[in-house]
């Protein structure tokens, strides 16, 4: 694995699980807690497989 690939598995778990306690905390809502989780795997495979 690159250091990007690993920035990227590292990076990607960090975000998800960010943008989980600020849904529970109240700050996103649902539609805003799933577009990032989504967002961010998206971002994540498509950099990954383009390494």
């Amino acid at each position: 694995m690159t250091d990007a690939q690993i920035g990227l598995s590292v990076a990607t778990p960090i975000i998800i699980v960010f943008a989980l306690v600020l849904h529970r905390m109240g700050v996103l809502q649902r539609a805003g807690t799933v577009s990032a989780v989504l967002f961010s795997i998206a971002i994540a495979v498509v950099l990954f497989l383009d390494r």
